[in-house]
C-alpha cells in the first residue's frame, strides 16, 4: 500500500521550516513541489550535456537531442499515445489550447460553425475559442452545470449538432474536483462530426488517462502540476488530425528546408512534433518532465488517485463530525463519485482572501479567488470566489486533521464576532 510518509523525504521543500514550522501545502492545483530526482535531473542536464538540440554533430548536442526526444516518447507512453509525433512540447496547458485554437481553428472554422465550451472550464479552455471564433465568424455555445457543479450532460446532448466543430471541455474541474465523462463526451462529439479538446491540467497528474481508450482528439496538460519543472507543457494531437493543423509559431527548427526561388519562398516543414516546436525549446524542462513521469509511474497513478480521494473523504467526514457543515459552504459535489482531490469552500460571510491569509498564518497554503473559473463561481452563487484546498501524493491524513482544527477555530471566531 502506498503511504505518503514514505516519499515525503524526496521533496526538499517539505522538510524546510518557515517561522519554525513546516508548511502544509494544499495548493497543488496551482503547482506541485518537485522531488529530488527531478531537481537532480535538471542539474545533470546543465552540468553534463547542456547544448542545443538537433543538427549539432558534437557529442553534447547529440546527447541533449537524444534525451529530449526520449522525453517525448515517455510522455506518449504515459498517456497511451501511439508515438512521439502526437506529442508537442509547449509552455503550459494554456499555450497548448491556444495552439489548437489558432493552429486548427483559424484554418478550419468557417462562418456559422459552432464551438461548445462550458462554464465548468478554466478560462484557458474558453478564451482562445472566443478569440478565434470572433475572427472566423463562428458561434460559441455554452453548456452549464447542474446544481451540484457537474457538467450538464443532458444540455450538451441537446446543444450539439452537425454545425458543431469543436467541444472544448475540462476533464477535472480545478475548482470543484468534478470529473467529466470524457469518453462519453468524445462519443457524442464524434457522432456529430466534431472534435473534442480536453483540458487535462488537473486530471493527467492525478489519475490514469489514456487518450486512445477515451478517444481524445486533443489533450492539453502542464508539467509543473505533475512534479515537473515550470515552463513545460504538452499538447497531444491524434495522429490523423496532425495534417489539418497549421503552425501557431514558426521559425528555426520548424522547417526541413527553405528555398528562395523565382521571387518566392518554398518551405518544406519538418515532421511533427518538431514542426510545432519552433525555436530553441525548453530542453531541460522536457527532460525534467520525463523524470517526473518516471517518479509518478513508480508510485502508481491508481495509488495516487485512491490516496487523494481518501484525503477528500476524510476531510468531508471530519467537517460533518465537527459540525462545521453549518459554517462551511462547499462548492460542487459532496459525493466522491467521479470526484478528485480538490475542495473549494467559503466560511460563512468571511472573504475568501481573508480566509487564505488567516490560513497562511497557520502555515497552511491554499488558493483564494475565482481560480480562473469565474463563470462557474457565479453560476453556483459564489460571487466573491472561494478558498481552494487541493491535494497530492505527499499530503497526509494528519495534515487534514490539522487543517480541520484551524477551521474549527476560525468558525468559532466568526460565530463569536457575530
Amino acid at each position: 500500500m502506498f503511504l505518503p510518509e514514505s516519499i515525503r523525504d524526496d521533496f526538499p521543500i517539505l522538510s524546510r521550516e518557515f517561522s519554525d514550522r513546516r508548511i502544509i501545502y494544499f495548493d497543488n492545483a496551482a503547482t506541485t513541489h518537485k522531488p529530488r530526482q527531478v531537481i537532480e535531473k535538471l542539474v545533470e542536464f546543465y552540468t553534463s550535456y547542456n547544448a542545443n538540440i538537433h543538427r549539432g554533430l558534437h557529442y553534447l548536442s547529440q546527447k541533449a537531442s537524444e534525451m529530449y526526444e526520449e522525453a517525448h516518447d515517455k510522455v506518449a507512453e504515459f498517456i497511451g499515445a501511439k508515438e512521439r509525433r502526437s506529442i508537442i512540447f509547449v509552455r503550459n496547458t494554456t499555450e497548448a489550447i491556444n495552439l489548437v485554437a489558432y493552429g486548427w481553428g483559424l484554418r478550419n472554422l468557417r462562418e456559422g460553425d459552432e464551438v461548445i465550451v462550458s462554464t465548468l472550464n478554466h478560462h484557458s479552455s474558453i478564451l482562445p475559442w472566443l478569440e478565434v471564433a470572433g475572427i472566423r465568424g463562428a458561434k460559441i455555445k455554452v453548456v452549464g452545470v447542474t446544481s451540484n457543479g457537474r457538467l450538464d450532460m443532458d444540455k450538451l446532448r441537446e446543444m450539439i449538432n452537425r454545425r458543431t466543430r469543436i467541444v472544448s471541455i475540462v476533464h477535472m474541474s480545478n475548482v470543484s474536483g468534478a470529473v467529466t465523462d470524457i469518453a462519453e463526451i468524445a462519443r457524442i462529439a464524434h457522432d456529430h462530426g466534431a472534435y473534442i479538446v480536453v483540458d487535462g491540467a488537473q486530471s493527467v497528474p492525478h489519475m490514469p488517462v489514456n487518450v486512445r481508450d477515451m478517444d481524445i482528439d486533443f489533450l492539453a496538460f502542464s508539467g509543473h502540476k505533475m512534479l515537473g519543472p515550470t515552463g513545460i507543457g504538452v499538447l497531444y494531437i491524434r495522429l490523423e488530425i496532425i495534417e489539418e493543423m497549421g503552425n501557431f509559431i514558426t521559425g528555426g527548427g520548424a522547417i526541413k528546408e527553405v528555398h528562395y526561388r523565382d521571387d518566392k519562398f518554398i518551405v518544406e516543414w519538418a515532421r511533427s512534433p518538431w514542426r510545432f516546436e519552433a525555436g530553441t525549446p525548453n530542453i531541460a524542462g522536457g527532460i525534467g518532465l520525463a523524470e517526473a513521469i518516471k517518479y509518478l509511474e513508480g508510485v502508481g497513478m491508481e495509488n495516487i488517485w485512491r490516496h487523494e480521494r481518501s484525503l477528500v473523504e476524510h476531510l468531508l467526514k471530519r467537517i460533518d463530525e465537527e459540525g462545521l457543515e453549518e459554517h462551511i459552504r462547499i462548492l460542487g459535489p459532496r459525493s466522491l463519485d467521479r470526484r478528485g482531490g480538490i475542495v473549494s469552500f467559503t466560511i460563512e460571510e468571511m472573504d475568501p482572501h481573508a480566509t487564505a491569509i488567516l490560513l497562511d498564518r497557520e502555515m497552511i497554503a491554499v488558493r483564494s479567488g475565482f481560480h480562473c473559473a469565474q463563470p462557474l463561481h457565479e453560476e453556483l452563487g459564489f460571487r466573491r470566489g472561494s478558498v481552494r484546498a487541493s491535494f497530492y501524493l505527499y499530503n497526509t491524513l494528519e495534515e487534514i486533521d490539522l487543517f480541520i482544527e484551524v477551521l474549527k477555530r476560525m468558525t468559532s471566531k466568526t460565530r463569536t464576532s457575530s
